[in-house]
């Protein structure tokens, strides 16, 4: 599959049809139920208040977050990101799910209003996990198309080869934080803690805020930093993502304390799962980095800033001895 052009297999385009086809109905489905609520129920209770609007507005932003990265992954050949759509898709399963047993309680008062907007609700995690299973076959047949991207970027080496999948986790690992970051947590846990919850005089008010920026130029440092071998940079942003990892820590303990449990109430399941899931993939992005900046100044960062020529564009390093041309280097972000 040597020389195939982006979309132009049918296992891209597959991939692509996948990923479009599930957002729109899924995105369907949720604004159908949004209709129902905000059609039956003008003066949306506290409780419905705080789980539909949001649950809307994160799939929104998730499906369109999920396009993005299948085009990208296609146009920069990248196995890695391709594997963490899929693993991204399956959280967006367990997420619809749980929000089946939260629009239940938020209508618990309002049976008919229930009746009428859950085979919607319960449809949705139905039809992400059939788009899944066209995910991962069109996925693994991307896998042997692609297969030679890593070998001509950095050669046979196993070592270099090893170094380099490392790198690829590492950035692949950065663009799910920033959503996860910016959307699931700057976006649904803003709306539902500083709005809702929060008192604007509060010292957790100010420390939410400030988290905001300083996680957003965690992520940009650290992918500058990995990508050009930055050691100062680097050393840094691993700092600030223990300092990170000790603030979820932070929220999980007032979702539970007797003192604040109450007002978390209806979105506590959805509220814990983001931050357990955001803690996780920042520990193990903390692991990648650590893993990533042992392997500074060992003749990868050529291969790392080469990468970033454009599809296309043939160089000297695209060509063999005898003069026959390659395939245009991968590029890794």
């Amino acid at each position: 599959m040597a020389g195939v052009p982006f979309l132009g297999s049918r296992a891209q385009q597959g991939f692509i049809a996948a990923s479009t086809i599930a957002a729109i109905v899924v995105l369907a489905m949720i604004s159908i139920t949004f209709g129902f609520v905000s059609r039956y129920l003008p003066s949306f209770g506290p409780c419905a208040k705080r789980t539909l609007p949001c649950y809307l507005a994160l799939f929104i932003y998730a499906g369109l977050f999920e396009l993005l990265m299948a085009f990208d992954a296609l146009r920069l050949r990248n196995v890695i990101q391709l594997l963490g759509i899929v693993f991204f898709h399956t959280g967006m399963i367990v997420f619809a799910a749980i929000q089946v047993h939260e629009t239940r309680s938020s209508l618990s008062d309002r049976v008919q209003i229930l009746h009428r907007v859950e085979p919607f609700v319960i449809v949705t995690p139905c039809i992400i996990s059939a788009s899944l299973l066209f995910l991962i076959w069109f996925g693994y047949q991307l896998y042997y198309e692609f297969g030679w991207a890593v070998f001509r970027v950095v050669g046979a080496n196993p070592v270099m080869k090893t170094m380099f999948r490392y790198y690829q986790i590492m950035v692949c690992l950065l663009k799910f934080d920033f959503f996860m970051f910016t959307g699931m947590y700057n976006r649904f846990l803003r709306v539902q803690l500083l709005i809702i919850v929060l008192s604007t005089d509060s010292a957790e008010f100010g420390l939410t805020i400030a988290a905001i920026p300083v996680v957003f130029v965690l992520l940009i440092a650290c992918g500058i930093a990995v990508q050009r071998e930055i050691k100062w940079l680097m050393a840094i942003s691993l700092i600030l993502m223990i300092a990170a990892e000790t603030y979820f820590v932070f929220k999980l303990v007032r979702f539970y304390s007797p003192s604040t449990a109450a007002q978390y109430a209806t979105t506590r399941a959805t509220i814990t799962t983001f931050t357990i899931a955001a803690f996780l993939l920042l520990l193990i992005s903390f692991g990648i980095g650590l893993r990533c900046f042992a392997d500074f100044d060992k003749g990868l960062l050529q291969p790392k800033t080469v990468g970033h020529s454009a599809p296309g564009r043939q160089s000297a390093e695209s060509k063999q001895e005898g003069g026959e041309p390659l395939e245009p280097r991968m590029s890794i972000e």
